[in-house]
């Protein structure tokens, strides 16, 4: 008992004796305690440098950083594979669209000069769930890209769970340059209902209230968006199919719709709505059909 009882008083001795070694030090502010990751470059690095960086000044973030996720939400990597072709995909059937329609000049200007990719969706508590979200006139968020291999090989697919999302954010960054004309604001200016949209019977009715989709009942600048990005990326065939199910009086608000929103693409960037949907159908069956190499990171 007498060698238990000097050998606790021995250990907590020394406890002590290093306890105030410690405190007498002072510590070094010259050094951080944080030490950043060292990523290596890689060669889908190097091509998106040569694709994006250099000629448009565009960031293509595929490495998961939470600061530029949304914390209300469980956000999870984008898988390496999938985010090379993306990119490849935003290239083609982005980039270069509005390259070939309204020019480089205008795709320097006005396309988002950064995408960020996360692999899992945005769950709301409504049962539904978030494709992406456009910031400050200069980010694209994309979410869901680990589920690409299950999508790839149908365009409607890709449009709906990808580009149409794509082309509707866009279309907010445009509208913060130019203004969605009052016109527009008027033509169901009583029928916008926020978030019920997704509740019934909203959602099951949009057509018959004048609306082209059950979330362009959010609000007049979510019906603009989804007119145009719904309109170039459907045929004329599916566009027309999903108009006339709705009523004489509601379809001509639709189509009204589409009139100021025609207009206003023309007026204020030069661009026929005609035009970008004929290059949008081509470019994106030649991604389905495989005559596009989604994988290839040779740079030119």
């Amino acid at each position: 008992m007498k060698t238990s009882k000097i050998l606790i008083l021995s250990l907590l001795a020394g406890s002590a004796l290093a306890f105030t070694a410690c405190s007498d030090d002072e510590p070094n502010k010259s050094i951080s305690v944080i030490t950043p990751g060292n990523t290596e470059e890689n060669d889908f690095d190097r091509w998106l440098l040569a694709n994006f960086n250099i000629p448009y000044n565009i960031d293509f973030k595929y490495r998961y950083e939470d600061i530029q996720g949304d914390f209300d939400y469980y956000l999870v990597p984008a898988e390496y594979e999938s985010a090379i072709k993306m990119a490849h995909m935003v290239k083609h059937l982005c980039v270069e669209t509005y390259n070939e329609v309204a020019g480089k000049d205008f795709t320097c200007q006005y396309f988002p000069k950064m995408f960020f990719l996360t692999g899992e969706w945005e769950y709301k508590n409504n049962g539904s769930f978030i494709l992406g979200t456009a910031e400050g006139g200069r980010k694209i968020f994309l979410a869901g890209i680990n589920y690409l291999p299950r999508y790839i090989g149908s365009a409607e697919d890709l449009n709906h769970y990808y580009f149409k999302t794509i082309h509707h954010e866009f279309t907010h960054i445009l509208n913060q340059t130019k203004t969605i004309p009052s016109d527009f604001q008027l033509i169901t200016a009583d029928g916008y209902v926020s978030d019920k949209c997704f509740d019934e019977p909203y959602r099951s009715t949009y057509l018959q209230r004048g609306y082209i989709s059950d979330y362009s009942q959010t609000s007049y600048q979510e019906d603009f968006a989804e007119m145009l990005s719904i309109y170039v990326t459907n045929d004329e065939k599916s566009w027309n199919d999903l108009v006339n199910r709705a009523p004489s009086e509601p379809r001509a608000k639709i189509q009204q719709k589409l009139e100021n929103v025609r207009n206003y693409m023309m007026d204020s960037f030069g661009i026929d709505i005609d035009d970008l949907r004929r290059v949008i159908q081509r470019r994106q069956q030649e991604v389905v059909s495989g005559q596009v190499d989604l994988t290839d990171l040779t740079i030119e």
